[in-house]
């Protein structure tokens, strides 16, 4: 059994499915530096696009995982950090698409690196992009996802723009809220206009569901998450960052072979690097007995190398 660092997961995913991470950074690597970060503190927090980790050694994984194991139902770029960072995006773009003809192919993104023409024209690949766009009010933007330096709000929202006026594929925006950050009127009347001109294909609202990077963001109370949700046309619910509690089918789980002990740590460690998740939502994602999973994360939880919070594991943090 290969073991991976550019590949996570699979985790089960509210509006994706069953889908496999591709992390295109290696480390908390950002634009960003955002309050509800369930990944932790970004530790270089930058605009500059660099070949973080190469395309060809993700490619390669990508390869290995698939003659290893069940296609996932959609390939995501995601991980540690902000993808568009990353000089070989469109080329992982592709050679996914290569190596999984058929999958569509997702890029999470905060955004702001969609001001440059070169990263929208790479994204064209894509067939489902997910920016993130939490505030319209600039002091709400810079007070809850603390961007590097030149980054607005106002260039966001153009960059998105610009990009939904050429892409063919599908746009699901997402906002989150954090309790008397983000949540006033007057972002929610700048967003409802906002997303009446984009017009997404999907919007969601969502908060935070544990603790996040920095104390200051706490979740927004179901009031405040259903009037924005019924402005913007959006279902609210608990920001699970792509993993839907419930039971796979047999049929969906990714693993074809039994897994070792050994891989199955691994897998486990470098899914939860990513995202905090139950140990229900592990087991569904790897068609793995659940009492396994717990047996697993407790023998982790007491090694220090995870932490609980009572509902989601998430790797212990520096």
């Amino acid at each position: 059994m290969t073991t991976y660092r550019s590949i996570f997961g699979p985790v089960r995913s509210s509006r994706l499915g069953l889908s496999l991470g591709l992390d295109l950074l290696g480390a908390p690597i950002c634009s960003m530096d955002c309050l509800y970060c369930e990944v932790g503190k970004t530790r270089t927090l930058t605009r500059e696009r660099r070949r973080w980790v190469r395309g060809e050694t993700v490619l390669a994984e990508l390869s290995a995982y698939s003659r290893e194991n069940r296609a996932p139902e959609v390939v995501t770029l995601g991980g540690l950090g902000e993808p568009c960072l990353n000089l070989d995006m469109g080329m992982i773009i592709e050679g996914a698409k290569k190596i999984h003809p058929g999958l569509p192919v997702a890029v999470l993104t905060n955004a702001t690196l969609l001001t440059d023409a070169t990263v929208r024209a790479e994204l064209m690949g894509a067939d489902i992009v997910l920016p993130s766009l939490d505030s319209l009010v600039e002091d709400e933007f810079a007070a809850v996802n603390r961007p590097a330096a030149g980054i607005t709000a106002a260039a966001c929202a153009r960059g998105i723009m610009e990009f939904r006026e050429l892409f063919a594929g599908r746009i699901f925006l997402e906002v989150l809220l954090c309790k008397g950050l983000n949540d006033s009127q007057a972002n929610l009347e700048m967003l409802a206009d906002y997303v009446g001109r984009i017009s997404p294909d999907r919007v969601d609202v969502v908060t935070l569901s544990r603790p996040g990077a920095y104390a200051e963001a706490t979740a927004a109370d179901t009031e405040t998450l259903a009037r924005f949700a019924g402005r913007l046309g959006a279902k609210p619910r608990a920001a699970d960052r792509q993993i839907e509690a419930g039971r796979a089918s047999k049929a969906e789980t990714a693993s074809s072979s039994p897994l070792t002990d050994e891989a199955f740590r691994e897998i486990v460690l470098s899914s939860l690097r990513r995202r905090p998740q139950t140990p229900g939502q592990i087991s569904d994602a790897l068609g793995v007995d659940e009492e396994r999973v717990r047996a697993l994360l407790h023998r982790l939880e007491s090694e220090g190398a995870v932490t609980c919070d009572d509902t989601f594991y998430a790797l212990a943090r520096d």
